[in-house]
């Protein structure tokens, strides 16, 4: 297909569209035509009631979280472990603060009602985790040095490449709204939801297995199970647009784009990290970062990307990592399911699918 072929295929739905057809035979997650009104009795992508209803289920509050045992630790923690703490909540903030304003802008295009509604739920998610970054940085970080976490980006050069690169793929659609910089947006999303945030998951729960700064890896807790719905979301959308649209999925650009994150990923980790902190180094940074890709990549139908890498070196993590204490959170993370927070009671009202 041609790019000017491309450029035409992409529509922006209407906000109520009268003359839509809301038959699910007929709908499609971009370039349908429904009348936008929810009739979530209704619909096509039986994923998106599931995921929805489960998001709803993982409602949290950051300030529930007690935070006075970390404001003693964060004294203990050695100059290193000091300067990782600050930097990975700095690039955290980063993530979710992009993703809080362009999740809206994907939504504009897509034209099934029950996905545009977990869409919203994710807005409202990444809404919550800003505000528990500034929770733990108020609690935590000492008062001259707060304003730094928020300007770390600024002096560093290595954090300022990490997140021109997916600023760039979303301001490059934003101002030109083609499909193939609609997909790449749709790419880059999978890859800050799936590859970006666990490394310094990571760190947080290693903390936390030395006994040291267990409110924030609490936070991170319900941050990381958030996170795992949006990475089901959007494996959801792209798989499902493959299927419609499969010549707009271009194999190619996904394993560019996964090998450009991935190599941003570790070199960012050392950067922070490296071999400082006890309990991770660049060996594990490696394993542990193209392990995870190559499983992502499989959850897109698509080849690994690095063989030989098929071992997560902090299996050992998973217990930690566990919301419910059950210790198979990280695992069934992994795999893309998704499970429900201790913090909330059940949402009730769809018929169970």
């Amino acid at each position: 297909m041609s790019g000017k072929e491309l450029e035409k295929l992409l529509t922006k739905k209407l906000l109520f569209n009268p003359k839509g057809n809301d038959n699910i035979e007929k709908r499609r997650i971009i370039n349908g035509s429904t009348t936008n009104l929810f009739n979530l009795n209704n619909v096509k992508y039986k994923w998106a009631n599931k995921l929805y209803r489960t998001m709803m289920e993982n409602f949290w509050i950051p300030e529930k979280v007690d935070l006075t045992m970390d404001t003693l630790d964060y004294k203990k923690l050695t100059k290193f472990e000091k300067r990782a703490y600050d930097g990975i909540l700095s690039f955290l903030v980063f993530l979710d603060s992009i993703q809080t304003n362009n999740v809206p802008k994907i939504s504009e295009v897509i034209t099934a009602p029950e996905i545009n509604l977990v869409l919203s739920i994710q807005t409202y998610q990444e809404a919550i985790h800003s505000q528990s970054y500034a929770y733990t940085i108020e609690s935590i970080i000492p008062v001259d040095d707060r304003e730094n976490i928020y300007e770390f980006w600024r002096d560093d050069e290595v954090l300022f490449d990490r997140i021109k690169f997916i600023a760039k793929i979303y301001q490059k659609y934003h101002d030109n709204e083609t499909i193939e910089n609609f997909f790449k947006t749709l790419v880059a999303d999978y890859l800050l939801e799936a590859i970006y945030f666990y490394n310094g998951f990571n760190f947080f729960y290693l903390l936390a297995s030395r006994n040291l700064m267990p409110g924030t890896a609490d936070i991170i807790r319900y941050i990381n199970r958030d996170e795992l719905s949006h990475v089901v979301l959007f494996q959801n959308i792209i798989n499902d647009i493959k299927k419609e649209n499969s010549e707009i999925f271009i194999d190619n650009i996904v394993y560019e784009m996964f090998d450009t994150a991935v190599k941003q990923e570790i070199e960012w980790t050392n950067h922070i990290i490296g071999d400082d902190v006890l309990g991770i180094n660049k060996k594990s940074t490696e394993e542990y970062t193209k392990w995870l890709a190559n499983q992502r990549l499989r959850s897109l139908g698509l080849n690994e990307l690095y063989k030989g890498f098929d071992k997560n070196p902090y299996k050992h993590l998973e217990k930690i990592a566990d919301t419910e204490g059950s210790g198979d959170t990280k695992a069934n993370f992994f795999e893309s399911t998704v499970t429900s927070y201790n913090q909330s009671s059940a949402v009730t009202g769809w018929d169970e699918i």
